[in-house]
């Protein structure tokens, strides 16, 4: 795939009367922010199919401006992306800087690649997929919060790719951020719906003191770095493969009805004690496909993590449309491969993940982050690691900025670290659209194990 830079651009947020002073706006970074300060940013790339306005004239005469104006506007009501990560040596945790001038980076590129086969749903060579994806910056010692890019498909479609530092915020609002900038640049809106509307008071935080130190520990704990620990460098990375493949599924309303009953029949407990919801049932599934697919030593230790939200959780409760983290790692530790190879591996990963998930709502939130840093101290070395981004829930399919609902959405960043990504079907309701990155060689094994286990329960 040839790409070609056409512009390079820094966005500024609309002027605000609200926030016209010169000094700069402090958003500290809280508890649930934290955790995801030394990750990698989170990826994702969107993807609308052009019937009007496809060539390279029209697309730069209609459509770009009508992004970068939406964005300059939208960024006024999200005015934290468009500030700074910062930590200074004598502050305990870090900040969010926002000063007058900062701005937000977008790349403007044309690819000569098909479309229709980059957008689809069947097997892409990741790195085509990766290259859609703007670079984020990191300057001495801070770095910016989010970078995006705009490719052009010349008279086939446009996408969007937009890198997120984790610490900023959490899958929830990159997802309200996107679906607020489509409002905005769909209806010519200068305000958005109070279900887009960010809410970014931070105190509404309410979690006991002493948290953050442990989780700061637990960073320190893992990081490589312990003299430079404030740094916000991230740790070094490895280029993608290029025999690494990405895959876009589909679990039907009927496949998730199909193995819920599987759960119900197979296991010995009663259906009333299992939590079988969409997630837990869809999830236990890909993750036996995924242990199974690896094959090797049924000693090995298995691990897999997913998120709660803790927007209704906390005491008070926090509004559903905050700005920020409001999500906290949860884990499944423990656990040998040879759980989840056995014919009775499916139930095995049901019971667990359902009692994990009923779990949150009878423990504090202390409880839970002790959990989860003994869990994460006690990973041996090798295990296989699995976790899953996203959510059936967000509706990112509803972001139109004028010339439809996206073709597809992908999650670029699971192909660094196992994950499963997770979101609505596109055209139909129920159900869920899962992607996956994986090597050739174990994505055939895979689709081979994901196929033939729903036959079996059809």
């Amino acid at each position: 795939m040839a790409l070609k830079i056409t512009k390079i651009s820094q966005v500024n947020p609309a002027r605000n009367s609200s926030h016209g002073s010169s000094d700069p706006l402090i958003y500290p970074l809280t508890f649930f922010d934290l955790r995801w300060l030394k990750f990698h940013p989170t990826e994702r790339v969107i993807f609308y199919k052009l019937n009007t306005c496809s060539s390279p004239e029209a697309f730069h005469s209609v459509i770009l401006p009508k992004l970068e104006h939406s964005l300059s506007l939208v960024l006024r009501h999200y005015l934290p992306l468009a500030g700074r990560l910062t930590w200074d040596p004598q502050d305990p945790k870090p900040h969010i800087v926002v000063s007058p001038h900062d701005s937000v980076s977008l790349t403007v590129t044309e690819s000569d690649a098909d479309f229709s086969y980059i957008s689809g749903k069947g097997l892409r060579p990741e790195t085509e997929i990766r290259v859609l994806l703007p670079k984020s910056s990191v300057f001495g010692d801070s770095t910016s919060l989010v970078s995006l890019q705009v490719t052009l498909f010349p008279n086939q479609g446009f996408c969007i790719g937009i890198a997120a530092h984790h610490s900023s915020m959490d899958g929830k609002t990159m997802v309200m951020f996107i679906k607020s900038w489509a409002h905005i640049c769909k209806h010519g809106a200068m305000d958005l719906p109070n279900d887009l509307t960010p809410f970014l008071d931070r105190t509404v935080i309410n979690v006991p003191a002493g948290l953050d130190a442990k989780v700061l520990e637990l960073l320190s704990y893992l990081s490589n770095e312990k003299d430079s620990f404030k740094s916000l460098k991230l740790p070094p990375i490895e280029e993608i493969s290029p025999d690494v493949v990405r895959v876009t599924l589909e679990l039907t309303q009927e496949n998730i009805e199909k193995l819920r009953e599987r759960a119900k029949r197979e296991s010995t407990r009663s259906h009333l004690e299992l939590h079988l919801s969409t997630f837990v049932v869809a999830n236990a599934y890909l993750w036996t496909c995924l242990v199974k697919t690896r094959g090797g030593d049924v000693n090995r230790p298995v691990r897999f993590i997913f998120v709660a939200d803790y927007r209704n959780r906390l005491d008070p409760p926090v509004p559903d449309t905050y700005f920020g983290n409001c999500v906290f790692p949860i884990g499944c530790f423990g656990y040998k491969a040879k759980v989840f190879l056995e014919e009775d591996g499916y139930v095995n990963a049901v019971e667990i993940l359902s009692d994990s998930v009923r779990s949150i709502g009878s423990q504090e939130i202390e409880t839970i982050c002790k959990l989860y840093i003994d869990g994460t101290k006690s990973v041996e070395p090798g295990t296989q690691a699995g976790s899953v981004a996203g959510s059936n829930q967000f509706g990112l399919y509803g972001s139109d900025f004028g010339w439809g609902k996206p073709c597809n959405s992908e999650i670029v960043s699971i192909d660094r670290n196992e994950a499963i990504s997770m979101s609505e079907r596109r055209d139909e309701p129920g159900g869920v659209e899962i992607g996956f990155c994986l090597k050739k060689c174990e994505m055939d094994i895979f689709l081979s194990l994901f196929q033939n286990g729903l036959e079996m329960v059809l």
